[in-house]
């Protein structure tokens, strides 16, 4: 997709894999689709700001921390 999109997905699986996290447990907390969450992580879709806040709030960090 584009590098912020790279970015975003790359963090998140960082700090999702550091914590222990699985790509079903972030999708069953937030409603979403396990595939939805996979297409974040690799780059493939941009989600919503909304979607974004409430992807850090599941992982327990800022939004500031999946976006840099």
């Amino acid at each position: 997709m584009n590098n912020e999109s790279t970015k975003l997905g790359n963090n998140m699986k960082r700090i999702r894999t550091k914590k222990g996290i699985s790509q079903g447990d972030i999708a069953r907390t937030l409603g979403l689709g396990r595939g939805y969450v996979s297409n974040i992580e690799n780059g493939k879709t941009n989600p919503t700001l909304s979607t974004i806040a409430n992807l850090a709030k599941a992982l327990g960090v800022s939004s500031d921390e999946l976006l840099k």
